[in-house]
């Protein structure tokens, strides 16, 4: 039977006549301008291809629009937004969308079938690495009529395909160029969304102006959402300069993640005089990871002892106090501050069972709930860390030898780069690169402006690098990019640390299989517990609440939506702009 929404697990929370979702207020004001600054630079507009992580923000949801559309309400389900309805068996084997024959492209042209056959095949082909990846698993495609599409999924064992297929961009044939999407392009896209591109001055700045004729205006979907005749986006070079605009009023929206500032840097006339105005929200998802990747695909980082013996020089207490206002909270899992997490709590009969055919593959204190990163006395200068840290690299075949680190078969000594992009990622990584020279290992730390950046990641050309695991309340097959063993040598994948793990693969796959929320938990925790055995990652902190300011002129609804990060999406899309 064809439905309104889909859910992961369960049925959506929202009936087929409802009138808007719940994070979104229907009667918010239309009109005025956002202005909104991100750092960094840009050089492409399109989002989708292998060179993305150099393309504009604030082009999905706004220009480009995918077949249904996520509620951050729940923790992942669906509703109709290109395709008015989806229908799926049990087994979620065969899937099946209906185009809303309203939907238009900003040309004015319809989006139909042929639309959303030609993007899948462009995707799956010239794609991000995580699309080629899932859309290679779809059997076949069909095009009955001009607005049905039916996708074959037999055999794959992934029940959240029907999901991952409706969050598909749906990209217009007659205006996409197939044989240059490979490339970055500065061409004006048309896509279906309610803004369009108005004005793009490179790696500057963007305008989005709104689309009078945008066909999906009155969707439940999009009641109360949308808001701004005209989005502008500036682009600056640095934290600080993005800060000073801010400041100077030039901007209307900030997120900071810069606790001393947070804490003394929003003293400011503006502030004082109620122009601009200092908040904070909790954030309801799963608080992720952050923190410096081992790429293990480097001869050094190969033997996980090297690996937890070098994270276990993070001075998180002392850098905390002295540097962050004792703001922040050490991150212990990949899924903090959640059911997901499997630190605190011995794994459960249904995780072990997962696990079993792995043995070894977690580490005992880690499969018992009783591991926990390292605790220092926040000196700066605790011992007990570095013996520890030198006892485990004494086992994995390195020594101390004139105060340099080395391996002793060899006589090679330990150094190795760690690679950061802003002044902030230096000033922590140089803390860590001292307190590693306490046990004879040298890391230099070397700053690169972002598209160097951008390739070198993409490349994997790298010893050591800060990274970003967001977690949703719903993880699933971002994972096999993230952490999947045919990701660790694709190009641009997000495999940073180079994971090439049968047991990861098979718990990934467990997650995606889950008919149940019970089982969907037991793989996520076990998958957790494997990662932390790993020790791919030294875990930095998080905070469990979203530090923003804005212009006083800003209203937004007063529920935020549970499951988002950001809160209020990149351009704001609930909030608007109250009457002058």
């Amino acid at each position: 039977m064809a439905r309104h929404g889909i859910a992961m697990h369960g049925e959506p929370a929202l009936p087929p006549n409802f009138e808007h979702l719940p994070y979104a207020d229907p009667n918010a004001r239309k009109g005025g301008r956002l202005s909104i600054g991100f750092q960094g630079t840009f050089d492409s507009l399109n989002p989708f291809n292998l060179k993305a992580g150099s393309t504009a923000q604030g082009l999905n949801t706004n220009v480009f629009q995918t077949l249904m559309m996520r509620s951050t309400d729940e923790p992942f389900t669906l509703y109709g937004l290109i395709a008015w309805t989806i229908e799926t068996d049990a087994a979620r084997e065969k899937v099946t969308f209906r185009l809303d024959p309203r939907a238009r492209f900003s040309d004015g042209t319809p989006i139909r079938a042929e639309d959303v056959r030609f993007t899948f095949d462009l995707l799956k082909t010239k794609g991000r690495p995580q699309q080629r990846a899932a859309y290679s698993m779809v059997k076949s495609i069909e095009t009955p009529d001009e607005l049905t599409v039916r996708y074959d999924l037999t055999g794959i064992g992934d029940r959240e395909m029907p999901l991952t297929l409706a969050l598909m961009p749906v990209l217009s044939k007659k205006h996409t160029n197939a044989e240059t999407f490979s490339e970055t392009s500065l061409e004006t896209p048309i896509g279906s969304g309610p803004y369009v591109i108005s004005t793009v001055r490179p790696g500057e700045s963007l305008f989005l102006k709104r689309n009078p004729d945008y066909w999906g205006a009155d969707l439940p979907v999009h009641r109360g959402m949308f808001n701004f005749d005209e989005i502008r986006i500036e682009y600056f070079r640095d934290a600080a300069s993005l800060y000073e605009a801010f400041k100077g009023g030039l901007l209307d929206y900030r997120e900071e993640t810069n606790p001393t500032r947070w804490l003394t840097g929003y003293d400011f006339p503006a502030i004082a005089s109620g122009r601009m105005v200092k908040a904070s929200a909790p954030i309801g998802v799963p608080k992720g990871m952050v923190g410096f990747a081992f790429n293990t695909r480097r001869p050094l980082f190969e033997d996980v002892r090297v690996r937890e013996a070098l994270g276990l020089m993070f001075d998180f207490e002392w850098i905390n106090a002295k540097l962050f206002g004792s703001l922040y909270t050490r991150t212990k899992s990949f899924f903090d501050e959640s059911d997901l997490a499997s630190t605190g709590r011995p794994a459960g009969e249904r995780e072990r069972e997962l696990l079993a055919p792995f043995p070894g593959a977690v580490r005992g204190d880690i499969l018992e709930g009783r591991w926990a990163p390292n605790v220092t006395d926040g000196s700066g200068r605790d011992r007990d860390p570095a013996r520890r840290a030198l006892a485990l690299l004494k086992q994995a075949g390195y020594g101390l030898s004139e105060g340099r680190l080395i391996e002793k078969k060899t006589g090679q000594p330990v150094t190795f780069e760690i690679m950061v992009t802003d002044r902030n990622q230096e000033r922590l990584a140089l803390n860590f690169s001292s307190s590693l020279a306490r046990i004879g290992a040298r890391a230099q730390v070397r700053l690169v402006d972002e598209v160097q950046y951008q390739r070198r990641r993409q490349g994997f050309d790298f010893d050591m690098m800060l990274g970003t695991w967001l977690a949703s309340a719903s993880p699933g097959n971002e994972q096999r990019s993230r952490w999947g063993s045919a990701s660790a040598k694709q190009e641009a994948s997000f495999n940073l640390a180079g994971v090439a793990s049968p047991a990861v693969d098979a718990m990934i796959t467990a997650m995606l299989a889950a008919t149940s929320r019970e089982d969907f938990v037991a793989a996520v925790r076990a998958f957790d517990r494997l990662l932390l055995s790993g020790f791919y990652i030294v875990p930095l902190f998080h905070a469990s609440d979203q530090w923003f300011a804005h212009a006083a002129g800003l209203a937004r609804p007063a529920n935020n939506a549970r499951f988002a990060a950001p809160l209020f999406g990149g351009t704001l899309d609930t909030w608007w702009r109250t009457p002058p």
